[in-house]
């Protein structure tokens, strides 16, 4: 058997799994009664000391020079990530008034691909090609078509405006993250995310202690099952995954798979939380997921060589 489908044949499935894991978080969310802020720490936190123990069993040491050498950016990264995942968790955050469904706020966060396409020729100095553009157009209707026709939000008078907004707000800050990734040097992206972990988890702590009610909480024992598992499972175990299965698959093939991702979640919010999509919200999502999608792959002329 050829080595390199033996590679893929290990890889596959770990990549499979960290993207149905993280398809699940919203889900997740939706049974933990807490603060956002108190969310995004945790899971920065837990997340981190789980990479790190990692690393420490596999014998490898953080590159302590990549991260003097990137600084600038992975602190502001770091600032992002955890902003991101304040906005998210907003956005489908059931004591939210506005708030949207689960299925909403992952169609409207997967315009983040989008966003890298039409931010990238201001920052990456990449040109923005025709087969791009026409995707961006694409992916924006299909947010529209989800917006008008998808039901979420169940404040008086079923507004979801905002949760729509905050999901939105935190394509933006993901797609400034990636951009951010592509202008660092000399860093493996464990390390990267080891440090962006820790930044987001050192911002977020003042913010939560200065802004949320976290000395009054009473949580119970399912919320803190699933808060440690936010961050040891959705972001520990899925980040390990990832990086153990992405250098043995092509890029075209991890982008394929990476869509599986809101899939799940759509799936799952269907059958947990009963949302229900509507036909031309499923036409939406479509829209949405298949530009960011079209635009991510490089369509070769050539047939592929068998291996």
């Amino acid at each position: 058997m050829n080595q390199n489908f033996q590679e893929r044949l290990l890889g596959l499935p770990a990549l499979l799994a960290s993207m149905v894991i993280w398809g699940s978080i919203g889900i997740f969310r939706q049974y933990i009664g807490l603060p956002s802020g108190l969310i995004a720490f945790a899971r920065g936190l837990i997340g981190m000391l789980f990479l790190m123990l990692v690393m420490l069993i596999g014998k490898r040491r953080p590159d302590v020079s990549a991260w003097r050498k990137n600084l600038i950016p992975l602190c502001v990264s770091g600032v992002f990530l955890g902003a991101n995942w304040i906005l998210l968790f907003e956005s489908y955050n059931n004591n939210l008034p506005g708030h949207t469904s689960v299925t909403v706020a992952t169609i409207c966060y997967y315009m983040a691909p989008v966003i890298v396409t039409l931010l990238a020729p201001f920052v990456l100095r990449e040109r923005l090609t025709v087969k791009k553009s026409l995707c961006v157009v694409v992916a924006f209707a299909g947010v529209i078509l989800v917006s008008l026709f998808s039901g979420g939000g169940t404040d008086a008078g079923g507004s979801q405006l905002l949760g729509i907004l905050l999901a939105l707000g935190a394509a933006v800050l993901y797609a400034l993250i990636v951009l951010l990734n592509k202008k660092m040097v000399d860093i493996c992206a464990m390390d990267r995310t080891v440090a962006q972990l820790g930044i987001s988890a050192i911002v977020m702590l003042p913010y939560t202690l200065a802004f949320e009610p976290v000395f009054d909480l009473r949580p119970t024992g399912r919320e803190i099952l699933f808060l440690v598992l936010i961050g040891l499972l959705h972001t520990g175990v899925a980040y390990g995954l990832y990086f153990g299965s992405i250098g043995r698959l092509k890029a075209q093939t991890a982008a394929l798979c990476s869509y599986i991702d809101p899939a799940v979640a759509i799936l799952l919010s269907a059958i947990i939380l009963q949302e229900a999509v509507g036909v031309w919200g499923i036409v939406g999502a479509a829209l949405v997921i298949g530009a960011a999608l079209v635009g991510e792959l490089r369509f070769s002329r050539s047939a592929p060589k068998e291996e």
